[in-house]
């Protein structure tokens, strides 16, 4: 029979010594092997496992180079969060200096890049290499309150020996991921942590809460961009012939003359002036304009695409890269759009709504949100993807990287259709033991 998890948050609430005490068993139990008398938290687990795999030192304090004053300045002034550190230090900081907690924000590459709160709590994270410019992926240091939230793409609160990392264990860190409302790309994540006697059970809904109002500013800031962006893009596209369209830099249509309104336009990872080829536009030409690009649709075929990528080896950070005659093309994936484009990859024959929608949700009827998903996905790859079936298209040869466990496919999702190969991967090596 299996063990139930513990609810850390209540038990911390009552005695905090007593729950550390108990995870720390917990802990070096599950660690050797055993069963724990109480189970760790599936988020916690599932990290653990992967820490296990990929070499993490449970019992060594593995700290990679800081990065250099300079290297900071360079990111921080680059950083997607910039625009909305008023919104998490008006969120956060003030109940977090009372409660001796710290606000540390991070990038999408687990580098502290803002850290600010009560000086003491700053002293004791200096301690545990928490500084600018350090590394808090989850596969560097452990289970923790950056990294791991980077990787499932949601909430979490590691308390105590929930760090996979033993001297870690005297800590308690909250973290929200923080996606580009643009592109559900990660940017970053934004954690409250402090002494193992600090943890109070809201503090998750806290900071979730204003990550969400982070993101709601970035959407704010989008908007008013493309209204600054379509003012410049009036007067060049009516100078224009044929299909044009002004999009920012991040694919987003600010005006479109002589074609169809597209709402966005799928870019690759860098783009450059010249003659370009875009999956939904085919051939174009790509001219800078102030905060985007002027798009000039060539009226020629869209040209022969023979290899499809999907790399989704790299926990966090899929991507699609497109090869053919007109060259290569390469794109980050939402997590929404890795799962079903891996779905696809399975099932070369094609998926219906229906087989899709209970794939995803294990509910067969959810064919609305199914057909809703694809729509975006097929406007933003175009000839890539047929339909009825939903499907790659036949004349392209389609390789999949995986992780080299599969249980770390996509760790984000829980779709019933992906966490059934990692259950499966499972089995497949309690057998083979």
């Amino acid at each position: 029979m299996v063990n139930p998890p513990m609810n850390v948050a209540r038990l911390a609430a009552v005695d905090a010594t007593q729950a550390a005490r108990l995870l720390s068993e917990v802990r070096d139990a599950t660690l050797a092997g055993q069963r724990a008398r109480i189970a760790p938290r599936p988020v916690i687990e599932q990290s653990w496992g992967r820490m296990l795999r990929s070499g993490v030192d449970p019992d060594h304090d593995f700290r990679s180079g800081l990065l250099s004053s300079d290297e900071v300045r360079r990111r921080r002034e680059e950083s997607p969060l910039r625009p909305v550190l008023p919104v998490l230090r008006e969120g956060l900081l003030s109940v977090a200096d009372v409660a001796q907690h710290i606000m540390v924000v991070a990038d999408a590459d687990g580098r502290v890049l803002w850290r600010e709160g009560a000086s003491q709590v700053l002293r004791k994270a200096d301690g545990l290499g928490f500084e600018l410019g350090a590394d808090w992926r989850e596969d560097v240091v452990g289970t923790n309150g950056v990294g791991t939230p980077a990787v499932v793409r949601r909430p979490v609160q590691v308390f105590a020996a929930e760090h996979f990392v033993r001297s870690h264990a005297s800590w308690t860190c909250t973290g929200a991921p923080i996606t580009d409302p643009r592109d559900g790309r990660l940017i970053g994540v934004v954690d409250v942590s402090g002494p193992l006697e600090t943890m109070h059970p809201a503090t998750l809904a806290w900071v979730d809460s204003v990550a969400k109002l982070a993101e709601a500013r970035l959407r704010e800031l989008h908007v008013d961009s493309l209204e600054r962006l379509r003012s410049v893009a009036a007067p060049v596209l009516a100078r224009l012939d044929g299909r044009a369209l002004v999009v920012d830099r991040n694919g987003w249509s600010a005006a479109v003359s002589g074609m169809p309104y597209v709402r966005r336009v799928a870019l690759p990872k860098s783009l450059a002036p010249g003659r370009r080829w875009l999956p939904s536009l085919g051939s174009c030409a790509v001219e800078p304009l102030a905060g985007g690009w002027l798009l000039r649709v060539a009226e020629e075929p869209l040209g022969t695409v023979t290899r499809i990528v999907l790399d989704l080896a790299r926990p966090g950070r899929s991507t699609l890269t497109v090869s053919g005659s007109a060259g290569s093309w390469s794109r980050e994936l939402s997590p929404r759009h890795a799962e079903l484009l891996y779905l696809l990859a399975v099932h070369r024959p094609g998926r219906g709504a229906a087989a899709l929608a209970g794939d995803l949700f294990g509910d067969p009827s959810r064919t609305v949100t199914v057909r809703a998903e694809m729509s975006r996905i097929r406007r933003y790859f175009g000839e890539l993807l047929q339909h009825r079936p939903y499907r790659f298209r036949d004349d392209a040869e389609i390789e999949t990287m995986l992780p080299d466990d599969p249980r770390d496919l996509l760790p984000s999702s829980t779709a019933p259709a992906i966490t059934r190969r990692r259950t499966a991967a499972q089995g497949g090596e309690a057998g083979a033991r």
